[in-house]
Order: structure tokens, then sequence, then C-alpha cells
């Protein structure tokens, strides 16, 4: 459950061996949607209005499909799959939609005030994402979905924070203006990558935030049955190890991204084969 470019849904669950069989295609057709319409937003030299048309088509594409239209001619490998899904499991159509207006977002590259202005940011671009795969367990308590949200806005941050590097010379920036100012730092040395102790105090408490969500978040693994509870412990570890790198780089981010290789991975298998649930959780899954 997580969060499309290069870099931005690569902990996308893509109907890995853990998911369910019967599942796999539908979270194919949700991940194909999400990563070309991030792809529109993103690659190649189309200027910000041409994106901006481009999404503007392939969500009234989305509509059509909705309606049980044909696919779009441009797409059709993306809403034919993705219609089926739709129909099979009664998908909600705003958390799609919720997707593509942050994608827009990234088109018009604003900054953001604060921690909840970002966050508001990450209840579109990541969160849906959460939010439609318990749709598919059939699980929609609240409490569930205030922890998939707190686990999806947690990867969606970690990605920003391991991503300075990358998306600065791109002219993106996720920090919130809020928390550049009280560090004495502006926009503009943050998008130029330079690096230096206010800048890495900056990143350590960006990164204590985001390991806050993701531990606010974790007892739902305890919630989800079977296949997509261990699936969703690997991704909780994966997203706590990046930061981990992150520490042992020492914030360093400006300059290179962590990497994680194979020894990290036996880390995290260790890691999730370990993580308990509470007595609340127990009963909460027996429910």
């Amino acid at each position: 459950m997580h969060t499309v470019n290069q870099q931005h849904y690569e902990n996308f669950p893509v109907a890995s061996l853990l998911c369910p069989p019967h599942l796999r295609s539908t979270v194919r057709a949700i991940y194909g949607f999400a990563r070309t319409a991030d792809d529109i937003a993103d690659e190649g030299d189309a200027s910000p209005q041409q994106r901006m048309a481009e999404l503007q088509a392939f969500q009234q594409a989305l509509h059509a499909c909705a309606r049980d239209e044909p696919a779009d001619a441009r797409w059709p490998h993306i809403f034919a799959p993705l219609g089926a899904a739709l129909r099979s499991h009664r998908m909600p159509l705003p958390l799609l939609e919720d997707l593509l207006s942050a994608f827009k977002q990234d088109v018009a590259n604003q900054d953001y005030a604060d921690r909840n202005e970002l966050l508001g940011y990450c209840r579109h671009s990541a969160n849906p994402v959460g939010r439609l795969l318990l749709h598919l367990y059939g699980i929609d308590d609240t409490a569930s979905l205030q922890r998939a949200d707190a686990i999806c806005s947690a990867l969606q941050l970690i990605n920003f924070w391991q991503d300075l590097s990358v998306d600065g010379p791109r002219g993106r920036l996720y920090i919130p203006q809020s928390d550049l100012a009280r560090h004495g730092l502006t926009s503009q040395q943050l998008r130029q990558c330079q690096d230096g102790p206010a800048a890495r105090l900056l990143i350590r408490e960006l990164c204590d935030w985001a390991k806050d969500l993701m531990l606010g978040g974790q007892s739902l693994v305890h919630r989800l049955p079977g296949r997509a509870g261990w699936e969703l412990r690997f991704v909780v570890q994966g997203g706590l190890r990046i930061l981990e790198r992150i520490e042992q780089m020492q914030y360093a981010t400006l300059t290179h991204r962590p990497i994680i290789r194979a020894p990290d991975i036996a880390v995290i298998a260790w890691r999730a084969l370990r993580m308990r649930a509470s007595t609340s959780d127990q009963k909460a899954a027996s429910k």
C-alpha cells in the first residue's frame, strides 16, 4: 500500500507474490492507471499547459470508463482492465479522481505552506492507494482507514526526503515553507541542493515526522487478512529501513539517495516476521 514517477510508486504492491491471485489483475489495473497518469505529469518535455490538457483528457477517459463506454483509443491498455476492475469490485471512483488531482498539483509545482498543507497533498497522492486496497479486502472501519492513511502518507514523505537530490534539479520541492523558515533556509537553496548543517537538521526532523506517522499506522498489518497483512509488514519495514539508511548517511539526501541492498532485504524480512499484535489489535482482527 503505497505511493508514481520513476520512484513515486516504486513501493506499490504490483501484483506481487504476496498479493492474493484473485486480486492481482485489479492491482495491476490500478497501478497502470496511476503510473500512466504520473508519466503524463512528469515525463518528456511537454509544457505545463500540455500536461494539464492531457491529464484532463485522461480524466474524461476515466469517466467514460466508469460509464462502461468503450475504452479510450489512446489508452485502451489502461481503461479496459480498469473498467473490468471498477465493475467487478465496485471501486470508488472518487479515489481514482483524487490521484489525478495530485498529478495536476505536481504540474502546477506549488509550494506547501505547512505540514498540514503537505498532508493534504498526500491525501490525494498516496492515501487513495491504501483505501482502494482496503476496499478490495472489504475493510472500511474508521480505525483501519486512518492507519492506512498514516502508512501511505509516511511512504509518500519518505519518498520525498530520499529524493531531494533528484527532485531539486527538476524544480520540485515538497518541504513545507514553515519548516524551511524555522531553519533559516529558502526554497531556492533546497532546489539547488545546497547541503549544510541547517539543511541536515531539517531533513532529520522531516524523517522523524515520517517515522512517527509510519509507527502510528503500523498496527494495520494485523488487521489485514493472510497475504495482504504479510505484504504490508514488508512495506512498513521497508519504509522504516529507508529512514535508517538516511540516518546512517547523516541526512545528506540533498547530495545522494539512500541505497537498499541485499542485506537490507534480510533485515526487513526479519523485522516483518517479528511484528507483534497488541491485545487490542488481536481483538480488532478477530471481528
